[in-house]
């Protein structure tokens, strides 16, 4: 089972992404008699497909520069960041107070890219277009529905017959910045799952009856893809590109949205002013077409580097990124940032030394 997981998840991250975890372009690998700089960074899977797409265009402009990005978690980009053994992270879960204590060369927060968290489900017999209300979907997450046909999914497709088929729950094994998102949002929406199981990048998980676990958004995406009746939350992104089902979710004024470009930008649109550190969480989004599961995602770098190339590239880095970098957001299924995080963004990159 392990084997064909493994198997499966790294087609899906092929056909996905299609290139290697490694986003070093094949051309960077040759020797050159100029040296390179190189920035390694680690963290979250959500914003990866993006951030290897830029990464790589980023090497196009600027040949003397190496990115190479290796996707293992929020948690354990963080992680990397603080022991120092990485140039750079990323994290979809801001850092802590405690955290951004531990980094002794100090660290910005940066705000790259948004984007959705969807609920991708595998309903063989289900409806086209498979709603949820609130209710509903923190009842199978928190293992209070059990079956397809529960009154509660039912009460919410009322022109289509659900099928008597187990709930299969696909929940994250890693320590995850997708984990936190959801949780943020669910504690804000439900006060049993806020005083039970609260907000945190991994998950002490209810009592579900068919729970299982995957490493990253891929694993989560290919356990859900190989099990009839299972749904599982991973990033947009994983899901448009390899087609699979998205539930239409209830927002806060409730109404249905689906996870559109439209819906996300309107979440967004509904934040408040942008605090001065840029960390900013929309846990349930006001608005009639506000998707209710965004965040934005951060690139977690350092205050001071000890090679002047590095801190230059760093800055070159993130400027392609909230620059030309915005216009491949949307095709790939982020959101682009608003303009107002745009500049903040760069007035906060030029602090780095």
């Amino acid at each position: 089972m392990s084997r064909f997981l493994s198997a499966f998840a790294m087609a899906i991250v092929g056909s996905l992404l299609g290139c290697s975890q490694s986003t070093t372009s094949s051309s960077s690998t040759s020797t050159s008699s100029t040296a390179k700089t190189k920035l390694q960074g680690s963290g979250a899977s959500f914003p990866a497909p993006l951030y290897r797409r830029w990464f790589r265009d980023f090497q196009k402009d600027s040949p003397n520069v190496l990115v190479d990005y290796q996707a293992k978690g929020s948690g354990a980009g963080i992680q990397d960041l603080i022991n120092e053994t990485v140039d750079f992270a990323a994290s979809d879960a801001a850092m802590t107070t405690d955290e951004i204590a531990q980094v002794k060369r100090g660290v910005l927060l940066l705000p790259l890219t948004a984007g959705k968290v969807v609920l991708a489900y595998n309903l063989p017999g289900g409806p086209n277009e498979l709603r949820l209300s609130r209710d509903a979907y923190c009842g199978i997450l928190m293992g209070q529905i059990a079956r397809w046909n529960d009154a509660r999914i039912a009460a919410c497709n009322p022109d289509t017959t659900l099928p008597d088929t187990p709930i299969t729950v696909v929940v994250r094994s890693d320590s995850s910045g997708t984990t936190h998102v959801l949780s943020t949002h669910l504690s804000e929406i439900n006060a049993t799952w806020k005083s039970q199981f609260g907000i945190n990048k991994s998950i002490n998980w209810p009592a579900v009856s068919n729970l299982v676990k995957a490493p990253k958004n891929d694993g989560v995406l290919a356990l859900v893809k190989q099990t009839p009746g299972a749904i599982g939350y991973v990033e947009y992104s994983f899901a448009v590109q390899t087609k699979q089902p998205m539930a239409v979710l209830e927002n806060r004024e409730g109404n249905f949205v689906p996870p559109t470009a439209q819906s996300g930008q309107a979440a967004l649109a509904s934040a408040q002013e942008i605090p001065e550190d840029l960390i900013l969480w929309i846990a349930d989004p006001t608005g009639s077409d506000s998707y209710p599961i965004v965040t934005y995602t951060w690139l977690l770098c350092y205050r001071k580097y000890d090679d002047a190339k590095q801190s230059q590239a760093i800055k070159d880095l993130v400027e392609y990124c909230i620059s030309q970098g915005q216009s491949a957001s949307e095709p790939i299924g982020y959101i682009p940032l608003p303009s107002p995080m745009v500049d903040r963004v760069r007035a906060a990159v030029a602090q780095i030394e």
